[in-house]
């Protein structure tokens, strides 16, 4: 692996509505953490990260009353409006030659191995990066617009996977990708759609199920359950 710096990029500026909790889902506690503790710390600990970057709601209110508020391994930026936004604000704190590693806040069981796995990747002449990536197992059900929601037609899932995080690009790079994108109107859903509209090859990589993103109030538990288990 190259020596380059890696630096993690994390967008916590949402506000996590499908949760219905009094805060922001990031706030939430499992155990004496809160989510985003959980994952703000597993990304500082894992040896190739140099430093973390978190992008905030100016109108957050929780964030200083963690522990970590001030560490010296931790960078606070505004958020924006959307994801691409707030991506965009941490990476006007890298230089162009560093590698972002953008996860998202809500994914605090992300093993050391899938983060080892991805960051081998750098020095693959393939591909300009790469995310985590589930291969999909489920049968793929497209619905007609309207409600009820009614079956349109059975999708193949041949080669479609679900994208999860850490994404991993060059930081100018990816910089770069995003305006574009957005100054084209063209949803960019997460890092590697911004990637992907540029034209660059983006590699997937065979992630831990485990990697599950908090977004409803039954993912609390499973994440615990993951978390206790000391996911590696």
């Amino acid at each position: 692996m190259t020596d380059t710096a890696i630096v993690a990029v994390v967008p916590a500026a949402g506000i996590g509505s499908r949760m219905q909790a009094d805060r922001p889902k990031q706030y939430l506690t499992i155990g004496s953490l809160t989510i985003l503790e959980h994952t703000l710390l597993k990304l500082a600990a894992h040896p190739a990260i140099s430093r973390v970057v978190v992008a905030l709601s100016p109108d957050d209110e929780y964030f200083e009353q963690l522990a970590l508020h001030n560490a010296d391994w931790l960078t606070k930026v505004y958020g924006g409006e959307t994801r691409a936004d707030s991506v965009s604000n941490a990476l006007a704190q890298l230089a162009d030659h560093e590698w972002a590693l953008v996860h998202d806040a809500a994914r605090p069981c992300v093993s050391n191995e899938d983060i080892a796995n991805l960051v081998s990747q750098i020095d693959n002449p393939l591909f300009s990066g790469g995310i985590l990536a589930t291969p999909v197992k489920d049968t793929m059900k497209r619905a007609r617009p309207g409600e009820p929601a009614l079956v349109l037609k059975t999708e193949s899932r041949d080669n479609l996977w679900h994208a999860l995080t850490p994404q991993l690009f060059k930081a100018g790079q990816l910089r770069e990708a995003l305006a574009d994108a957005l100054a084209n109107g063209i949803e960019v859903t997460d890092e590697a759609s911004a990637m992907e509209y540029a034209g660059v090859p983006v590699a997937l990589i065979d992630s831990n199920p485990a990697n599950i993103k908090i977004t409803r109030p039954a993912d609390l538990p499973v994440a615990q359950f993951y978390l206790q288990h000391n996911l590696r």
